[in-house]
This record gives structure tokens, C-alpha cells and sequence, in this order.
């Protein structure tokens, strides 16, 4: 096992005791990785909203013992669920969502409940409160659309390539006019292809990542959706994490996005390299049609992001595969759900 521990590296400096967090989402895979570092720094109490549909109470299990932590079983489609949980909190942290550009596809009506409705709920439920001070959102590097300027930056978005592209857009329209008309100032961060810890591989519409890790710890062909030239901005997960937490102790007057990734692009064929020198395998891919809806390349500015969160990715693509190989080979016969 890779003997890298995370979030020893401190991403606050104010009294974590003194606030109160909700997750939404916060038995995913993102979300469960915020709760961690939160309750490894004492915050004063964390609650976590998930209806499973895509959490796993396996991703909080080990938070269940902790006097501060607590668990809502609820949907953020229901309003009266996100006026509920959003009492006696200061930050929200809205992970909550339906991802994966095909699922979207398959059904568009429910990408859009999920992703839009619950948005809504959420925020509306946030401004309703007397004690919410910051909503930091889970948007995405989808937004990007069909844009091909590289690297991407803020303020540069093209038009949506599919439905789940559309939801994340419309997240960003809702927070702004938010911002706008009733004062209360959010912060979205772009995720670019996030990956890690508790990312289930099992999903039907997993990340490229896990299952990849996966096929090579089971000595399976991974497929490729095209050349394998694909690009994308691989981000760990405690990259994210920094983000999130820099992000709930920022001011701004307006709402804001970020980018959060690393500022670099790897290809899916460099994916297969580095996995098998990690592996010590040779295992080749087997090749197919492209996906609709996929962006060919995607690489972030993090300019804004260092600049005005003082944002700097602590792990390289290189070091996060290696650590989450490692994860998923120790973790594999642990956990149907790993």
C-alpha cells in the first residue's frame, strides 16, 4: 500500500470547531472525501444528505462513531428535505448529483431532476436560512461545451454537448442570478475529471479511471472510446478537496467559478502506459468507436484559481494513480462497492 496518508496537509486556518458543514451527496465519492478531511480537523459538526441512489453508506462507515457527524437519508429534490438540513449550518457543500455524460443521455429527464431541481432546492433552501454563510457547488468542466480553446478558462464556455452539460450550465446561471438578486454570493468549482479513494468502479457509468484500475488489478483489456489520443485534466480528489475547503473561507461580493484541476493533459494511452510500469503488466486496450457527446480534449487554466484562492494541486496525475492503484488493489476484496 502506498504509505502517502491524506490530508495531512492543513487547508484552513480558521477554527474548524466553530462551523457547521453540510455535504449534500456526502456518501459519494467526492463528498465522503470532504467529510473525512473535515472530521480529521475537528469540525464542529458535519451533516451529510444522501439518498444512496449513488452514495454508499461503505463511504462513511468509519464517520459513523464520531460524536460530530451525522447522517440524513433524504433527496434534494425534495424541498422540504433541503429547508430541513440546511438548519444550523454555516457552509454547505453541494456535491449532490447525477454525473456521467451517457447516463444523461439515457435519460435526460432524470439529469435533469437531480441536477437542476435539486440544485435549485439547495440554494434556495441555503439563501432561506438565517445561518448559511457559503454555498460551494460542484459545477464542471462540461460547461466547456464545444469550445476548443486550450486551455479552458473561465469566461470562455461554448455551447453544451449534452444534457448533462446543460444541467451543470444552468447551475451557473441559477447561482449567478442568485448573486444578483437576492445578495447571496456562491462559489461553483469546475471540476476536470476528478478521481480517487471510494470512486466505486462498479458503477454502470463509472470514470474512466477506476475502471481501468480495475480491469488491470483483474488482468482485463480496458476499452477506449477512439484513438486513445482522447485528453483529459486528471484530478485527485484531494486536489478537489483543497479547492472546496479554500473556497468556503474565501469573500466575495459576486458569485464566482473556478476551475479546479491540475493545468496539464494526459491522454488515455498514457493512462495505459503508466498503469502498467505501476503494475508491472502489459496489458493492451482494446479499441472502439468514439461516445457521443465526449470532448476531445480538455485541459484547465488554474490561474484564477491560484491567483484568488491561493489554489496549488498538491498531487501530480502521476502520484494520485499510483496511490489510488494502490487503494483499489488493497481495498479489492474488501468491499463489493469498494
Amino acid at each position: 500500500m502506498n504509505k502517502t496518508i491524506l490530508y495531512n496537509k492543513q487547508f484552513h486556518t480558521e477554527d474548524l470547531s466553530k462551523y457547521n458543514f453540510l455535504i449534500t451527496g456526502g456518501a459519494g465519492f467526492i463528498g465522503s472525501n470532504i467529510v473525512e478531511y473535515l472530521l480529521k480537523f475537528k469540525a464542529g459538526h458535519v451533516r451529510v444528505l444522501d439518498n444512496l441512489s449513488n452514495g454508499y453508506l461503505s463511504n462513511i462507515q468509519d464517520f459513523i462513531k464520531f460524536p460530530n457527524f451525522e447522517f440524513i437519508q433524504g433527496d434534494i429534490r425534495d424541498f422540504a428535505t433541503c429547508l430541513s438540513v440546511t438548519q444550523g449550518i454555516d457552509i454547505v457543500f453541494h456535491e449532490a448529483a447525477l454525473g456521467s455524460v451517457p447516463r444523461s443521455i439515457a435519460d435526460p429527464i432524470t439529469s435533469n431532476d437531480v441536477n437542476i431541481t435539486g440544485f435549485l432546492n439547495i440554494i434556495l433552501a441555503s439563501q432561506k436560512s438565517s445561518n448559511v454563510k457559503k454555498l460551494i457547488y460542484a459545477a464542471s468542466s462540461s460547461t466547456y461545451g464545444d469550445s476548443t480553446t486550450i486551455p479552458k478558462i473561465e469566461g470562455r464556455e461554448g455551447k453544451p454537448l449534452s444534457p448533462y452539460a446543460v444541467t451543470k450550465a444552468v447551475n451557473e446561471m441559477y447561482a449567478e442570478v442568485f448573486s444578483k438578486i437576492y445578495n447571496f454570493h456562491t462559489i461553483g468549482l469546475r471540476y476536470f475529471n476528478v478521481f480517487g479513494p471510494k470512486q466505486n468502479p462498479n458503477n454502470p457509468y463509472a470514470a474512466v479511471i477506476p475502471l481501468f484500475c480495475k480491469n488491470f488489478i483483474e488482468d482485463k483489456k480496458s476499452i477506449i472510446n477512439g484513438t486513445g489520443e482522447t485528453s483529459r485534466d486528471f484530478t485527485f480528489v484531494e486536489n478537489v478537496v483543497q479547492a472546496n475547503i479554500k473556497a468556503a473561507f474565501s469573500n466575495f461580493d459576486r458569485h464566482q467559478v473556478f476551475n479546479v484541476a491540475c493545468g496539464s493533459q494526459v491522454s488515455l494511452n498514457k493512462v495505459i502506459s503508466i498503469l502498467n510500469s505501476i503494475s508491472k503488466k502489459n496489458i493492451i486496450p482494446i479499441y472502439q468507436e468514439e461516445r457521443l457527446g465526449d470532448i476531445k480534449h480538455s485541459k484547465a487554466s488554474i490561474k484564477k484559481i491560484r491567483d484568488q484562492l491561493g489554489y496549488e494541486p498538491f498531487f501530480s496525475f502521476k502520484m494520485g494513480l499510483e496511490y489510488v492503484y494502490n487503494w483499489y488493489n488493497h481495498s479489492f476484496n474488501k468491499s463489493t462497492n469498494i
